[in-house]
């Protein structure tokens, strides 16, 4: 996007039309806001028409997560910063798999260029969540991407699920403080985002964790609903059979509270419950959300919608005229 100013004043990222009546500098405006509107609603029937939220969201995720509040330099910090689509980011062990992710938004980036990767992958985990009926995030875009392979983050900044931990932690909840503590996340901020797990499944051949299908992956999500999120206003078409792994919840394409039900119940041993999981019930400091948002799922989604903004823009370095609401 091109955006023209009369000479001489100060330089600013605004959208307007050239002013031919003094000498005008024209200027390529940082954030190109239309294209990131339309993206956006594109990006609603694209994810949805493809089932594929979950992936969408950890792509994500795993883009920002890597953030380490005790680096000052961008991009050395990590965080949103869209160097996941690099090798060797793409390849760290914790990231198998989403090399399918890049592909799904690989045309959403081709139509809409101007928006830049860390913006796509943040936008597009948002837009995932919302879709599948969960809360609508209040994003701010205009994220300045890494550039090349060299400034990927070194491996090994990403949760695991299960001990043995590569950080040495002892438990999963002292795991869960030191990686999410590096990113500045507090326990409630852990235990909301936790809850994300309501979407998806764990693949056995990708994490190591889960069975090789279940009765809610294999005709699933859920058992008999014609809509893969299990809700009849937002079906999908077809609906997505015959898949792989374990999930955490039944209507695993569905953003709702029962991941918080179902690992306190353990009701069904074709639902996960990893040690990552079930710590939430067994910490005394995680204790207390993980049991308001099992009771309140309005209280869930209200802090989620909050504790995933924070995720976004973790390490995050702004374009010029940003940040940017749309």
């Amino acid at each position: 996007m091109q955006t023209c100013f009369p000479k001489g004043t100060t330089k600013r990222a605004f959208v307007g039309s050239c002013r031919r009546r003094t000498p005008t500098v024209c200027v390529r405006a940082a954030v190109n806001v239309e294209q990131l509107k339309a993206l956006r609603q594109e990006l609603f029937s694209y994810i949805n028409s493809r089932g594929c939220n979950p992936i969408i969201v950890r792509l994500g995720w795993h883009d920002s997560g890597t953030y380490d509040k005790n680096i000052a330099e961008w991009p050395a910090r990590g965080g949103a910063t869209g160097s996941i689509r690099f090798k060797p980011e793409i390849d760290h062990a914790a990231n198998k798999g989403l090399a399918i992710a890049l592909g799904i938004l690989g045309p959403m980036k081709k139509k809409f260029p101007e928006v830049s990767y860390a913006d796509l992958f943040q936008m597009a985990s948002a837009v995932a969540v919302e879709a599948a009926g969960g809360p609508k995030i209040p994003m701010r875009y205009g994220r300045k991407d890494a550039t090349s392979p060299e400034q990927c983050v070194p491996d090994g900044r990403l949760p695991g699920a299960a001990h043995p931990f590569a950080d040495g932690s002892t438990s999963p909840a002292e795991h869960l403080r030191r990686v999410f503590g590096r990113m500045g996340l507090t326990d409630q901020e852990i235990v909301v985002l936790s809850g994300g797990h309501t979407l998806g499944r764990a693949r056995p051949e990708r994490s190591g964790f889960g069975a090789d299908k279940t009765k809610y992956t294999d005709v699933g999500p859920g058992t008999s609903s014609a809509s893969p999120s299990g809700s009849p206003d937002r079906p999908v078409t077809p609906k997505p059979v015959g898949q792989l792994g374990t999930s955490w919840t039944a209507n695993w394409l569905e953003f709702d509270n029962s991941y918080f039900t179902e690992v306190k119940a353990k009701r069904d041993a074709d639902l996960l419950v990893l040690p990552t999981d079930a710590c939430l019930f067994e910490d005394d400091g995680f204790r207390p959300y993980a049991e308001k948002y099992a009771a309140d799922q309005e209280a869930f989604f209200a802090d989620y919608a909050l504790a995933q903004q924070k995720l976004s823009e973790l390490g995050v370095e702004w374009d010029e005229g940003a940040p940017v609401t749309i």
